[in-house]
């Protein structure tokens, strides 16, 4: 901490918003209205990246459809929304808890009190990644919004170095690094408060980890059309989001009648809609999901 830090000026989410100069002397209602309207470019940013992220999760489909699985990383900000998107994934895809896994730098206890410190430390992931075995199977994603955390540069060469599949999310333009196969730019700029990229440069994160995950799991056959047919009703709202899918595919079943199949599937949609088409056990539909690599589509053809 008693040396000269490197100079981060040049990086674009560093620089001042030339809309607040000011900021501190705006009504609060100014303040909100510009937070809000420069959010839009948070969205613009991702967009301009789509194919990059669409590249990158079919990578990620293709490492999980053969067992291997996506593992982000990040400090800070960016470490908590990698977390909450890979913990999300298991009640909205059913997907096993080991396939998405986020990492943040200083571990758990950095989701709820800031270790900011631990960002610097180039090697800090090492031991992470000897804990999961990361390998050739693996794809990982270095997110770091402001492109310079040592932490998650030191990561991608980490990663590299055991072969996985390496991607790098970021929210300032930077030469793409070394050790890298996917560069994901978003260039959201500069933030109404300056330097702070829980902002508009978390925004444009998260619609990017949102895009990444959901795009893969759409690939792997989690949904069909917009359905989230692989859900697990183990709660009253996601048993009554079943029924009404169920229902999609079967208008003329009763609520009572829906609530009975899934059931008798073992409260897993999927089958029990396959059941249900094909006149036939849970232990035949779930063989013929298996048959069809999990595809309802496929499965009720």
């Amino acid at each position: 901490m008693n040396k000269l830090p490197p100079d981060r000026s040049h990086v674009a989410t560093e620089q001042r918003h030339h809309e607040s100069h000011a900021l501190d002397a705006l009504a609060t209602t100014d303040i909100v209205t510009l937070l809000v309207e420069d959010q839009h470019r948070a969205v613009d940013a991702v967009k301009q990246s789509a194919a990059a992220i669409a590249a990158f999760a079919d990578a990620v489909a293709h490492a999980i459809a053969l067992g291997g699985r996506l593992v982000s990383a990040g400090a800070g900000t960016s470490g908590r929304l990698g977390v909450l998107d890979a913990s999300e994934c298991p009640p909205t895809f059913r997907s096993d808890p080991s396939q998405v896994i986020g990492i943040i730098a200083g571990g758990d206890p950095a989701l709820r009190r800031s270790s900011e410190g631990r960002e610097d430390e180039e090697a800090g992931i090492a031991a992470e990644f000897e804990r999961l075995s990361l390998s050739a199977h693996d794809v990982f994603l270095g997110i770091a919004a402001g492109g310079t955390t040592p932490y998650v540069l030191g990561a991608l060469r980490l990663a590299k170095e055991r072969g996985a599949v390496t991607g790098f999310l970021t929210c300032a333009p930077h030469a793409k690094p070394d050790h890298c196969d996917h560069h994901m730019l978003l260039d959201s700029g500069a933030e109404i408060l300056t330097g702070s990229t829980r902002l508009k440069a978390g925004t444009a994160t998260k619609i990017a980890l949102n895009a990444i995950t959901t795009a893969a799991f759409v690939r792997l056959g989690k949904t069909h059309g917009n359905l989230m047919v692989d859900v697990a009703a183990t709660n009253d709202k996601l048993v009554d989001r079943a029924i009404r899918i169920y229902r999609e595919f079967f208008p003329s079943d009763s609520r009572e009648s829906a609530h009975a199949q899934l059931i008798a599937s073992g409260s897993l949609l999927k089958t029990a809609i396959v059941m249900r088409a094909h006149g036939e056990s849970r232990d035949a539909a779930e063989a013929r999901l298996v048959a069809c690599n999990g595809s309802l589509r496929r499965a009720l053809a």
